[in-house]
């Protein structure tokens, strides 16, 4: 599977109601990004289920489109849940439908996401953010191939490919007691580990391109040079953000060009990896709680909405929450 084909497919599945907009396009010439592909197009051919692993802003919601639209259901639906950003008092009767009355407020019924994608493919974007009620009934429309909608006792069958994602170490969230190790099993049956952007710099010069020719379209902008510059800083920035904050990045330096010669807008040089003097950080996790710390200056603290860190940064703010968490890195002392 061609990453040519690959951009063709964004191209077409971006028009797919109820879809996540303006998803990362999976680009890449390295080995690490060649091997990946291999075995999408291997599980595509089959309707086993899969979960995909990695870093927040790696693609993951396109490597899913990805396998639905070359597998034996590519006419059917593609639908996206984003487990994370929905209260866990809705996510119930998104996913599986209610009746009128099933509680509150339900004043017609509902069809679930799971009877709306019979015939196709359902994506659980961030599927470790499941609460356990939730992971019980899952487990069972896995098991059984059907679902009960909130309020009614009648079980509808349906069929559907799942692709689950997640950012979390999925594996500790089991030992832990976070995520029942039954749903793990049901869902590991292929899984995939996305490496993250710094594990496959090789890409980084195809990337700015392919964002370059994408986004200058639609800015009206007239590219015809990138400075060398642009491509040798990118090259050192450890990018924990992965593709999604290269993404952004590239798209305010197109914002600000004026003379058709691409420049980026801030500088990455003090967050290299492996260009630090004695007196600055050298491990990953030291430049990566640097970086993130420097984005909270920024927006005054501010995580969630458009000013905030967590879309500079390209990360669910549930995400930002965790790796600032994980890395001791509080608001306050941040400012």
């Amino acid at each position: 599977m061609a990453y040519s084909t690959l951009v063709q497919l964004s191209e077409r599945t971006s028009r797919i109601p109820m879809a996540r907009p303006r998803e990362i396009t999976p680009v890449g010439e390295s080995p690490a990004f060649k091997s990946i592909l291999d075995k999408v197009e291997q599980v595509a051919r089959t309707d086993a289920t899969v979960l995909l692993l990695g870093e927040t802003g790696t693609g993951k919601g396109l490597m899913a489109r990805a396998i639905h639209e070359h597998s034996a259901r590519p006419r059917g639906r593609f639908l996206s849940v984003d487990c994370a950003s929905l209260p866990p008092t809705l996510l119930e009767s998104e996913l599986f439908g209610r009746e009128r009355g099933a509680y509150t407020d339900a004043s017609t019924p509902q069809a679930g996401r799971f009877e709306l994608a019979h015939g196709g493919t359902i994506f659980l974007d961030e599927i470790g953010e499941l609460p356990l009620d939730v992971q019980a009934k899952l487990l069972r429309v896995l098991q059984e191939g059907t679902v009960e909608r909130l309020g009614s006792p009648r079980t509808i069958n349906v069929d559907v490919r799942v692709i689950a994602a997640t950012n979390r170490d999925i594996h500790q969230d089991v030992e832990q007691g976070r995520f029942r190790r039954d749903l793990f099993y049901r869902l590991n049956v292929f899984p995939i580990s996305i490496p993250p952007l710094r594990a496959r710099l090789g890409d980084v010069d195809v990337l700015i391109r392919f964002f370059v020719d994408q986004l200058s379209s639609r800015y009206g902008k007239r590219i015809h040079t990138i400075h060398q510059d642009v491509v040798a800083q990118c090259r050192r920035y450890s990018w924990p953000g992965n593709i999604r904050e290269l993404e952004h990045v590239i798209e305010r330096a197109i914002i600000t060009t004026t003379d058709g010669v691409l420049r980026l807008v801030e500088s990455l040089g003090s967050l290299h990896v492996g260009c630090m003097d004695n007196h600055e950080a050298t491990r990953l996790i030291d430049v990566e709680r640097l970086h993130i710390q420097r984005i909270l200056r920024s927006t005054g603290g501010r995580i969630e909405g458009r000013e905030g860190a967590a879309v500079a940064l390209g990360l669910h703010p549930s995400t930002l929450r965790s790796r600032m968490s994980k890395l001791g890195i509080s608001r306050q002392v941040s400012l």
